[in-house]
């Protein structure tokens, strides 16, 4: 596959699990078109128009000619500075890395995390919680975390990849996508009722079974296994996790378990307020989980791929059966 074809899967991928549906997001387009238009031209110089097209600000080839051949892939969950210089390391050994790949963005994929955010308001409102009270919820918090982005260091691995002549991209949001729309669906297959069953259909994942043996979740927290669930939401998209404020709304719109990727404190104490159970699933098992169902149709079109940083890699046919596992390092 080229380079190109590879991001534009990516992009094509999220959009079809995207919780907002095909309809929503050509909306998020339609308004990103809008702001576009009213920009000052100092400003409108400035706009990346890929914001026009592609709805995923976090999704994006960083270094290399999109229609660069790529037969091998080495991915993983954070690739800095370190695993560029493993592909230029591989590629000493005779092992011919075409591009790599990173879930977590760098560069303006990161400065710009803040833009994917607003996804969640759409999400609350599908759930129950008025749109404008979300929007201003989710406002406040993307001012937050765009603050937050201000004084890193982003460009640092991309400067790594570009000095190296090694095509760099990313796919944060359309991953975490197919994860969020992945166990929506297992969960509603199951209809778990109890705490523990959710932790139990969990573990029948292979990412997860294999993280648990790490020590790494699912972690219950203060909810009892024997706790009645009540309606499950799977929390795993949109940049980042959400402000404290939405809690008392999705209480009051009926939500009684959260299962995410991970939650901070502040956040499992304001849901613990409104008795609304957290499971933390995991962030390297969830993670890999979205990844895992992106590299899969790679490789059904003829890509290689090689899995490193934190990556679980296991691998599923069409039909989503599982057909190998790669566990790395186990305890034992």
């Amino acid at each position: 596959m080229k380079l190109r074809e590879i991001y534009e899967t990516a992009v094509r991928m999220g959009v079809d699990a995207d919780p907002r549906g095909r309809k929503g997001v050509d909306e998020y387009l339609e308004r990103a078109r809008r702001r576009h238009e009213k920009l000052p031209e100092y400003r409108r110089v400035l706009a990346d128009e890929e914001d026009l097209a592609n709805p995923f600000a976090d999704t994006r080839i960083y270094v290399g000619d999109p229609e660069t051949e790529v037969t091998t892939l080495l991915g993983g969950i954070d690739m800095n500075s370190g695993e560029i210089l493993l592909a230029d390391r591989l590629r000493e050994k005779g092992v011919l890395v075409d591009a790599v790949y990173t879930h977590h963005p760098e560069g303006f994929g990161l400065t710009k995390l803040a833009d994917v955010m607003e996804v969640q308001a759409d999400i609350w409102a599908q759930m129950g919680v008025p749109i404008q009270a979300g929007e201003k919820f989710i406002s406040e918090r993307m001012d937050e975390i765009q603050r937050r982005m201000m004084p890193l260091n982003y460009d640092q691995a991309i400067d790594v990849a570009r000095l190296l002549a090694i095509p760099f991209f990313s796919a944060h949001t359309p991953t975490d996508n197919l994860v969020v729309d992945y166990l929506t669906k297992y969960f509603a297959d199951r209809e778990p009722k109890l705490i523990e069953d959710v932790e139990k259909a969990l573990l029948e994942i292979p990412e997860y079974r294999i993280a648990a043996r790490k020590g790494a979740g699912p972690y219950l927290g203060k909810s009892s296994p024997s706790a009645r669930a009540g309606k499950i939401w799977v929390d795993m998209t949109g940049g980042t996790e959400g402000p404290k404020k939405v809690m008392e709304r999705l209480a009051a719109a009926g939500v009684g378990t959260i299962v995410g990727m991970h939650m901070g404190p502040e956040l499992r104490d304001e849901a613990e307020k409104y008795a609304i159970h957290v499971v933390i699933a995991g962030h390297m098992s969830s993670d890999s989980l979205g990844i895992n169902l992106f590299l899969d149709e790679l490789e059904r079109r003829g890509v290689t791929t090689i899995a490193t940083s934190g990556l679980i890699r296991v691998h599923r046919d069409e039909s989503g059966k599982v057909v190998k596992e790669e566990p790395g390092a186990l305890p034992g």
